[in-house]
C-alpha cells in the first residue's frame, strides 16, 4: 500500500510555476504599459439598407514613441473609425497607416502630446517548443487595463490556409480570447516574440500568433508605403502525382508541378504559360512540389526574370517569366 508523502511547499511551487514568479511579474509590467485596446466602428446596413454602426474590439502594441501601433489586419479592416485606449485610460483617435491581409498585420498611428511607452521586440527565430510565453491583451474589451494569460509554445511551424494565402504561425496553449487579437505574445524577458491572431473555435487550449520576425520584415514597408510588395507570376499550381497523371491522361509523366490556372494578363500569361503545362524546373533547379515554385518566386525581387522548364504534352519548352508585383 502506498504511503502518503509530505511534499515541501517549495517543491509544489516549482511544479506549478517552473520559473520564479517575479520573472513573470516583471515581464508583464515591462510590456503591459505598451498594450492598447483598439475599438473599431464599422457601418453595416439592414434589410432596408439603413446604416447602423457595429463596434469591434481588439488589441495592439506600441512599437514607436511617435505613436505607431502594431495590430492585426482583421482588427482594423473596413473600420470607419478607430478608438485607441491606453492602459492609463487615455483615449486617442487612430489612423490606419498600412495593412497586409496576407500576414494579418497592420500599423495604426495615434497622436499624443507625450512620448508613448514602447515595447521591446524580441526574436522569434530563437524560440523553442516548451518555452513559457505570456499573452497580453484586452479580452472582450473589458475595462481595467490589459489582461494576462500564460502558457507554453506548443509548435513553431504551423500553417493555416486563408482566403489571402497561407499564414505562417506559432501555436501556444496560452488562452487567446476575443479581443486579444493584435496583442503581444511575450517571453519571460518581457520581449514581444509574436502577435496573437487567432483561436480555433472548436478546440481547447489552441491559439496562434504571428512570429515577430515576420512582422519586423514588413513593418518598414507598411509604415513607408502602406502595403507590402510581393513578387508574383500569376499561377495556381498543384503537385503532380501518379494518380493525378492517370486522371488527366498525362502518363508517363508523374512528377513536376501541374499548372492549374493562369491569371489573365499576369507575367505567366505574358510568357505563354498555359493551364495544363507541367513545370519541371526553375532556373536549372528541378521541382517536384508546388510549394517549391511558390517559395522560389517569393525569394525573388520585382522585375527579376526566371526561366521555367515546361513540359507541354510531351514537348519541352523554356519560358522566361518576369516577376511582377502582386496586384
Amino acid at each position: 500500500m502506498l504511503q502518503p508523502v509530505d511534499l515541501d511547499p517549495a517543491c509544489v511551487r516549482k511544479v506549478l510555476i517552473p520559473v520564479d514568479e517575479n520573472i513573470l511579474v516583471n515581464a508583464v509590467e515591462k510590456v503591459s504599459k505598451s498594450v492598447v485596446n483598439i475599438a473599431s466602428v464599422r457601418v453595416l446596413h439592414d434589410q432596408l439598407f439603413r446604416p447602423f454602426p457595429v463596434e469591434g474590439i481588439g488589441s495592439g502594441v506600441i512599437i514607436d514613441e511617435k505613436g505607431y501601433v502594431l495590430t492585426n489586419n482583421h482588427v482594423i479592416s473596413d473600420a470607419e473609425r478607430l478608438k485607441v485606449t491606453l492602459p492609463d485610460g487615455d483615449v486617442l483617435r487612430g489612423k490606419v497607416i498600412g495593412a497586409d491581409s496576407a500576414t494579418d498585420l497592420a500599423v495604426v498611428k495615434v497622436e499624443s502630446d507625450r512620448p508613448l511607452p514602447v515595447a521591446q521586440l524580441g526574436q522569434s527565430s530563437s524560440l523553442k517548443v516548451g518555452q513559457i510565453v505570456l499573452a497580453i491583451g484586452n479580452p472582450f474589451g473589458l475595462t481595467g487595463g490589459p489582461a494576462v494569460t500564460a502558457g507554453i509554445l506548443s509548435s513553431l511551424d504551423r500553417s493555416i490556409q486563408t482566403k489571402d494565402g497561407v499564414l505562417e504561425l506559432i501555436q501556444t496553449d496560452a488562452a487567446i480570447n476575443p479581443g486579444n487579437s493584435g496583442g503581444p505574445l511575450v517571453n519571460t524577458k518581457g520581449e514581444v516574440v509574436a502577435i496573437s491572431t487567432a483561436k480555433m473555435p472548436y478546440a481547447q487550449g489552441i491559439g496562434f500568433a504571428i512570429p515577430i520576425d515576420i512582422a519586423k520584415a514588413i513593418l518598414k514597408e507598411l509604415v513607408n508605403n502602406g502595403s507590402v510588395s510581393r513578387p508574383w507570376i500569376g499561377i495556381s499550381s498543384i503537385t503532380m502525382t501518379p494518380q493525378l497523371a492517370r486522371h488527366y491522361g498525362l502518363t508517363p509523366i508523374t512528377e513536376g508541378v501541374l499548372v492549374a490556372g493562369v491569371e489573365p494578363y499576369s507575367p505567366a500569361d505574358d510568357a505563354g504559360l498555359r493551364q495544363g503545362d507541367i513545370i519541371d524546373g526553375i532556373d536549372g533547379r528541378k521541382v517536384n512540389d508546388s510549394s517549391q515554385v511558390a517559395a522560389y518566386v517569393k525569394g525573388r525581387q520585382i522585375n527579376d526574370e526566371i526561366q521555367l522548364a515546361v513540359n507541354r504534352y510531351g514537348r519541352q519548352l523554356s519560358l522566361t517569366v518576369q516577376v511582377d508585383r502582386r496586384p
